[in-house]
Formats: C-alpha cells, sequence, structure tokens
C-alpha cells in the first residue's frame, strides 16, 4: 500500500475541513447538494461522452494501482540477469532452461525463453518492446482519464459559477436569490478546484509515476536479455544494468551481486 498516497489523502482532507471549520461559518455553509451534482455529475457525464464504455468501467482498477505498490525488486532483476550471464558464458545459452522455473518475474521468463530457443535478436528486441509498448498505452489510458477529469472539473465548476451568477442577477430584488445564487457560483468553483488539484491531477501524476517505474524494469530486462544473447562479458553486463539506476541504489546492488 501507497503510505504517501494515504498520508496526502487523509492530511489534505484534515487541512481543508479544518480551514472550513475555522473560517467561523461551520461546514454546513460549504455543502450544497446542486454544486455537487454540477461538478461531479456533470464532469463524469462529460468524462463518458468522451471516451468509452470500457474505460471508465476500469477506473477503478487505475485507482487500485494508484493505492498499491508493486515491489518489482530491480535489484533482484540484474542480480538474476548477470547470474544468467556468467552461466550463459560458461555453459552455453541452452543451459538457462534449466532457470527458468525460478524465475517468477514473467516478462524476464519470457524473453529468457526466446533465448533459449535460439530466437534471432532482431526479432526478441522487436517483440519485447512491442510489448513494452503495448504496457505503455494501457497505462496511457488510465492517465488520460484522470487528466481529462482533472481538466473538466474546473470547467463544470465555472459552469455552476455562471448558473449562479445569473440566478442572481435575475432576482436583484430577492435578498435571499442573492445569496443563494451568489453561494451556488461560488461553492461550485471550489468544488471544480478542490476535484481537479486535489483528486483527478495528483491521481493522473501518481499513474505516470507507476508507468515510469514499470517502464524502466522493462528496459533493463530487454537490454539484459539483448546482452545476455550477444555474448557480453557479465562485468559489462552488470555496469550496464546498473547505470539504470540512480546512484544512491547503485551500492546496493552491487553489494548484492558480489554477495552471491
Amino acid at each position: 500500500m501507497d503510505l504517501a498516497t494515504i498520508i496526502g489523502l487523509g492530511l489534505g482532507t484534515a487541512m481543508i475541513l479544518w480551514s472550513m471549520i475555522g473560517g467561523g461559518g461551520g461546514l454546513a455553509i460549504f455543502i450544497n447538494i446542486p454544486s455537487v451534482a454540477m461538478v461531479v455529475g456533470g464532469s463524469f457525464a462529460a468524462l463518458m461522452i468522451s471516451n468509452p464504455l470500457q474505460r471508465i468501467t476500469k477506473i477503478g482498477v487505475y485507482l487500485k494501482n494508484v493505492i498499491n505498490v508493486q515491489n518489482f525488486e530491480v535489484e533482484k532483476i540484474i542480480t538474476t540477469l548477470v547470474k544468467f550471464s556468467e552461466k550463459a558464458r560458461r555453459d552455453g545459452l541452452l543451459a538457462l532452461e534449466d532457470e527458468l522455473e525460478m524465475v517468477e518475474e514473467e516478462f524476464l521468463k519470457k524473453g529468457i525463453q526466446f533465448v533459449v530457443d535460439g530466437t534471432d535478436p532482431e526479432i526478441i528486441k522487436t517483440m519485447l518492446y512491442n510489448e513494452l509498448s503495448q504496457q505503455q498505452e494501457r497505462h496511457a489510458v488510465g492517465i488520460k482519464i484522470f487528466g481529462d477529469w482533472g481538466t473538466l472539473a474546473p470547467a463544470f465548476g465555472m459552469i455552476g459559477t455562471l448558473a449562479g451568477l445569473i440566478a442572481m442577477l435575475a432576482n436583484l430584488s430577492d435578498a435571499d436569490a442573492i445569496g443563494s445564487g451568489m453561494s451556488l457560483a461560488l461553492i461550485t468553483t471550489m468544488y471544480g478546484s478542490i476535484i481537479a488539484n486535489f483528486i483527478m491531477l495528483p491521481v493522473k501524476a501518481k499513474l505516470e509515476d507507476r508507468d515510469n517505474e514499470e517502464t524502466l524494469v522493462k528496459e533493463i530486462i530487454i537490454e539484459g536479455i539483448l546482452s545476455i544473447q550477444s555474448g557480453d562479458n557479465p562485468r559489462i553486463l552488470e555496469a550496464k544494468l546498473v547505470s539504470f539506476l540512480p546512484p544512491d541504489k547503485r551500492e546496493a546492488v552491487l553489494a548484492e551481486i558480489n554477495a552471491e
């Protein structure tokens, strides 16, 4: 579970509620059902118009990916690739078939199986990068959904503001109508801003991070598999794969490899 997301949601909600209550008017004045319907319902309806239904039904899956953290174990993958490289140099590529049952990462297992089967390097490269491209396209759909929603919510907040101003101007002689119209105008803008900047755009950013993390792992695997097939020196392979990582993680990976 992603603690940063959970803590951020909790802290942000607490700060927003505290600022509302601390304003002196109480929380009740910030609750307006027509404004909720305008911003939430309206923006969601527009989202449905602009996207196929099968994308909309996967919103829960995208949110689950935000909450859950997938441990890709990059250090273990790099260590495994270096070990495979050493075994391939020592015993030949066919010897790697004995190691496949111990590989948990499906993308890595598939790539090594291609190598063992004697598949042409260009074909392996094409197939693995095609799978990576398909993954990125799937992730881009979820990113786009929340990016679109983050754009639509403030727009419907502005529509609600205009509706409130129209209602207010149409009843200037009625003090109660002026108050309710102004309330609708301001609250819808606030709702739109909160939904966009506190929920939708942060979720989009988190999904982009998840995509970058998984893409990096797949690129490391592809580079490792192609190097193993081409017979690169294991030490060269090790340096090449470790270079994908930020400096603060390289020492830990090198220590794990040397401990093997």
